[in-house]
Parts: structure tokens; C-alpha cells; sequence
């Protein structure tokens, strides 16, 4: 639900760009970004840093900015550890949930792994469906006939989070206790009915709770208000995996056979928009160590079916394995996704991963036919371009790709955005936000006219009756109209740092790339350079991105290889080689086997 959000909150419009430039509607269109200067810290401080580390200035600011301000956070950030993990059970309820494992899988209870459709949903349900089918192999005391199954709610037909459905189907089936993965919260409903049929929850979340919890054996968020977690910002599956650590500390079990799960820790994080710092960085360090290692088999099929054959890092994640998984959920089944990653046979997850990846072709599909819809109704409407906020509805839209097009449409009007469609008689929606406006707070002020939401501060779902969208529509228009600061209805790229070419070293960006992994909080560091000129070999390639060789017009002796995508109305004025500023990050290019420094130009601006 939550992936392409990510790419709207870090600035990087590469992926989207490449498809959107496709639209005749955004072929002149550019929109307009502020630049902001990150402030820097004490000037002592910087300097010790530098001094203790041994690295440039530039390096030791960013580092600051990252609120690592001596030798030891270095250490931490440089050289993650699996020592730097929390105690699981200092998670409250955690102690409750392992005493209402141990006595299922002591009295050979049946149980049901639940979770929801999208990447965090998934990978948490295999993560977990596969410790636990693991046990009897690392504790013969335990039953070989000890029974788990997994369940994926559909999407059309039940929707996010736990359904009755879902808990009809344990009830039939005599499952006694459901293991809710990234879901559970707010089900407090749902969880009673479950009980009245003596069926069990144990509940990992990482969702806003609400006022009341549920009737749960355990109830596990660091969000709770009663839980002094020291870190608060795990996915569900980050939630998932403290679980099976707490049952293997708790019960022997070495830590070394937990770390074939943090593959899946780190698909999960890199996908849902969580921070990539504390815990959540460690977990993905070695998640990212795990699948260029030993990737299971369908991971592997993925990278192979993508034609990956490089190091995998946090773009991978993000851009070619996090997709595919959503995609299964999607346009047909999230327990596809999830059948993939847990097999453990190479034949089946090749097949598997060829269905998923026709499936997501199926979504791309999708997504760009409805986004050039949706752009046509608010172009066509006078009212709509000119409101702070997007809220747009048709019956037809595909439920599988809403999410993914409220992102789409942020790219070019950049404002709180909420597409609906219609499902089983109601409408039925995503919502995506724009850096530091609450999208959650704002449908929360709406919330007597809705049936359900839940979400986060950057992407939500809800879900409301068709009768009252035009009323759901001018009130959120009020809401944020009335909220919202002007400074954010404009893009941002924020800048870590002013930098000279000549600063851009191999020992300088050896050590930069030891900043991965990259993410929310901890993004690849983006710097600004003036009095810029293209060494004479400024073009247009693809769609609409101008390639440049880039030198500084005061010092030529140093130049890169640029790219700027989406950036070709700047052509004419670099081709008469005009100053500008630009800020960018800095990557390695591999063409033809060599591989070399780039700068990616986030924006440019002629002085």
C-alpha cells in the first residue's frame, strides 16, 4: 500500500518519471521546487568528528545531520552489529504473547497465520509461517504433526486488516489461535467475535492504536501508549521477526537460525516507509547482507526474472522485488506472494515468479490507463486544479493500483491526495501525503462520515458509503485547507550540503556509500554546487532527461557524467552554455562492464 510513497517523501522521481513522462498532459509540465539547506551543527563538533574518523568536513556535517556526533554513533552507523538489537521482551504484552505460543504448540493447537495483502503483510506471514514450520527440526520435543497455515485476506471481497471471513475460516477449520501480522489494532470487533468462538489473537501491529485495544492474548505495538520499546518505527514484519526472537531466546533456539529471515525484514522496511535508522537499519543491513549471500529461492527467482545480476541494494528492494510482491495482492491473490517466498523448491518458485511478474506487467497496465484518467478529471475541471487537496472517485478504477495512482497524481499536483473506487457497494480508498502534512490527522477530522480508515502519517486507507463522497470531499478540502502550510504544497529537496566538484573524490564517496543502507531519515545524501556548466556535450535522451557532462565554470579541470531526468527545458539554455546551479546525489553508472561516478540532478536552476 505504502510503496510509491516512499519515492514522493525522498525526492527521487526516477521511477515515476520514466512512465509519467509517457503522458501527453506532463510532456511541458515542471514543476516548481524549493531548495532547502540543512543547518549544520556546532562547528567544534564537526571538526572533532572529523579529526576521531579521520574524514573531510563535508562527511563529518552529514554525518551530524544524522545526529552522529562521536566516535561511538560512528562506529554504530559504519559497523551495524545484530548485538545492537533490543531485547524482544522488553515490547509489552511481548511475555503474554510467547506464554500463548509456547502452550498452542505444546497442545498441538492448529494455528493461523494472518496477514494482510501488500509487502509488509506478506513477507511478516512467511516470515513467521516459516519459523514456525522450522520448530520441529530445531526441537525434537515438539510434534512433527504440529499444525500452521497462513491466511491472506482478499482484497475485493474483505478488504484490509481482519475479517470475519478470515475468522469463519478458522472456525471451521479448528485453528484455536491466529497470529495477526501488520494488522489488528483497531479490530476490536473483530476480535470479540473471534473470541465468543474460543479463537485466540495474538497481534502484531505497528499501526496508530486507538483509544481501546483489543481483547487480544497479546497485544504487540511499540505504538501503544503503555510501551516503553526504546524504538517505535518497526514495520509489521520488523514486529513479526521480535516475535520469533523472543521465542528462540526464550527457548534456546540460536540466534544464527533466525537470520535466514532477514531478507524479509528488509524487503518489508525498504517498502513501507519506515525509517532506516535504529533497529530498522541493523535489521536491514543484514537483510541486504542475506539476499546477495544466499537469497532464497524466491527472491532469487525475482532477481533472475528482473535480469538483477549486480549487488542488490535498497533500490532493488524498492524498485524491483517490493512491486512484484504487491502486485500478487493486487490484481490476484497475496497468498501467490507469499507461496513464492516461502517455497522451498526451485522449480515452483520459477513458476511462481514468472506468474507474479506477468502479474505485475497487469498492474503497470492498470495503473498508467487510471492515472491518465484521473489526470483528465481534475485538468477538465477548474475547481479541481485549483484546491489544496485531490479527492477523486470512479466506480471502474482497478482497487489494486488506487494507491499507486493517488502517488502518481502527487507528481504533478503536489497536495494530499485520495483516490476511491467502488467495492461491494462502497467506496472504498487509498490516500498518499506530501512531506510534513498528517494525511491521518486530516481523514481522522472526517471520520463521522466514514464506515473505517487506519494508516500512517504519509499514506492511509478508508472506506466510506457512496452516498457521502461529495460531502467527504468538500470536508477534507476544509480540513487541509485549513491546516496545511503554503511551504508544503511545494515540493522540497532538502540539501544536506554545498559542495566543490574538486571535493569529489574515490576516498569521498568510498566512504558515502558506506552511509547504505538508504532510506527515510537516512537518505542518500543530495549536495548543491554553483557556477555549473556542461562541457559541450549537453543532449536529450529517452522521453524527456538531458545528459550532461558536467564541470564547474570557474575550475574546468574536473567534470561528471550527469543525468537529469525529466529536465529537458533546460536544454537550450546549457547548450548555450549558460551558468547554473544544480543539486544532486552522487551514484556509480555501470555501461558496458565499466563502472563510473555519476550525478543524478534532482533539479537545476539557471543563474
Amino acid at each position: 500500500m505504502r510503496f510509491f510513497l516512499w519515492v514522493n517523501i525522498i525526492n527521487t522521481h526516477r521511477l515515476l518519471h520514466l512512465k509519467l513522462s509517457n503522458f501527453t498532459t506532463l510532456k511541458k509540465y515542471q514543476m516548481e521546487k524549493r531548495w532547502s539547506l540543512k543547518p549544520a551543527a556546532d562547528e567544534k563538533i564537526i571538526n572533532q568528528l572529523a579529526a576521531d574518523l579521520g574524514v573531510d568536513k563535508v562527511l563529518a556535517k552529514i554525518l551530524t545531520q544524522r545526529n552522529i556526533t562521536n566516535y561511538e554513533d560512528a562506529k554504530k552507523f559504519f559497523r551495524p552489529s545484530l548485538n545492537d538489537l533490543h531485547d524482544p521482551f522488553l515490547m509489552k504484552d511481548m511475555d503474554k504473547a510467547i506464554i500463548r505460543l509456547e502452550r498452542a504448540i505444546a497442545d498441538n493447537e492448529k494455528i493461523l497465520v494472518y496477514g494482510d495483502y501488500d509487502v509488509d503483510g506478506t513477507t511478516a506471514v512467511s516470515l513467521v509461517y516459516s519459523f514456525l514450520k522450522k520448530l520441529p527440526s530445531l526441537n525434537e520435543e515438539i510434534s512433527t504433526s504440529f499444525s500452521v497455515d497462513y491466511y491472506i485476506p482478499d482484497r475485493y471481497t474483505e478488504g484490509y486488516g481482519i475479517s470475519f471471513q478470515g475468522i469463519d475460516f478458522a472456525k471451521e477449520n479448528n485453528f484455536t489461535l491466529i497470529i495477526a501480522l501488520d494488522c489488528g489494532i483497531k479490530a476490536i470487533d473483530k476480535v470479540d467475535y473471534a473470541n465468543e468462538r474460543n479463537i485466540d489473537f495474538i497481534i502484531c501491529d505497528h499501526h496508530r492504536p486507538g483509544d481501546i485495544l483489543p481483547k487480544a492474548a497479546a497485544v504487540l505495538d511499540p505504538k501503544r501508549n503503555d510501551c516503553s520499546y526504546p524504538f517505535d518505527e518497526l514495520c509489521g514484519c520488523g514486529i513479526g521477526f521480535k516475535l520469533v526472537q523472543a521465542y528462540a531466546q526464550k527457548n534456546n533456539i540460536a540466534f544464527e537460525e533466525l537470520t535466514e529471515f532477514l531478507d524479509l525484514t528488509a524487503i518489508s522496511i525498504a517498502s513501507d516507509l519506515v525509517p532506516i535508522t535504529g533497529e530498522n537499519r541493523t535489521l536491514c543491513y543484514f537483510g541486504l547482507e542475506q539476499i546477495n549471500k544466499n537469497p532464497r529461492r524466491g527472491i532469487k527467482a525475482i532477481l533472475e526474472l528482473a535480469n538483477i545480476k549486480k549487488e542488490v541494494t535498497i533500490n532493488e528492494l524498492v524498485f524491483t522485488i517490493g512491486p512484484r510482491i504487491n502486485a500478487a495482492g493486487r490484481i490476484q491473490t497475496g497468498r501467490n506472494a507469499v507461496a513464492l517466498l516461502v517455497s522451498d523448491n526451485h522449480d515452483h518458485a520459477k513458476t511462481s515468479g514468472i506468474n507474479i511478474n506477468t502479474t505485475n506487467t497487469e498492474r503497470r497496465a492498470l495503473d498508467l490507463t487510471i492515472t491518465q484518467h484521473a489526470l483528465s478529471m481534475i485538468e477538465d475541471n477548474e475547481e479541481l486544479t485549483l484546491r489544496k487537496s485531490t479527492v477523486l472517485f470512479h466506480p471502474d478504477w482497478h482497487k489494486g493500483v488506487i494507491g499507486i495512482v493517488a502517488s502518481r497524481l502527487i507528481e504533478k499536483y503536489y497536495r494530499p491526495t485520495i483516490v476511491l473506487t467502488e467495492s461491494n457497494g462502497k467506496a472504498t480508498g487509498s490516500a498518499r501525503s506530501v512531506k510534513d502534512f498528517d494525511v491521518y490527522n486530516a481523514i481522522e477530522a472526517c471520520s463521522d462520515l466514514l464506515e473505517q480508515f487506519g494508516g500512517h502519517k504519509y499514506a492511509a486507507g478508508l472506506t466510506l458509503k457512496l452516498e457521502n463522497i461529495e460531502a467527504f470531499q468538500k470536508r477534507f478540502e476544509e480540513v487541509v485547507s485549513s491546516t496545511i502550510e503554503a511551504s508544503m504544497l511545494i515540493p522540497e529537496i532538502a540539501i544536506d550540503t554545498e559542495l566543490i566538484l574538486e571535493d569529489i573524490t574515490p576516498k569521498f564517496f568510498r566512504i558515502l556509500k558506506q552511509f547504505e543502507p538508504f532510506g527515510p531519515e537516512n537518505m542518500s545524501p543530495v549536495f548543491m554546487t554553483k557556477g555549473l556548466m556542461d562541457k559541450g556535450y549537453v543532449r536529450i535522451v529517452g522521453n524527456n532527461h538531458l545528459k550532461m557532462d558536467i564541470q564547474s565554470a570557474q575550475n574546468p579541470r574536473e567534470s561528471f557524467s550527469s543525468i537529469a531526468f525529466a529536465q529537458a527545458e533546460h536544454f537550450d539554455d546549457v547548450l548555450r552554455k549558460k551558468t547554473f546551479s544544480a543539486c544532486y546525489a552522487i551514484e556509480e553508472n555501470e555501461f558496458n562492464g565499466k563502472i563510473s561516478l555519476q550525478l543524478n540532478v534532482k533539479d537545476m536552476k539557471m543563474e
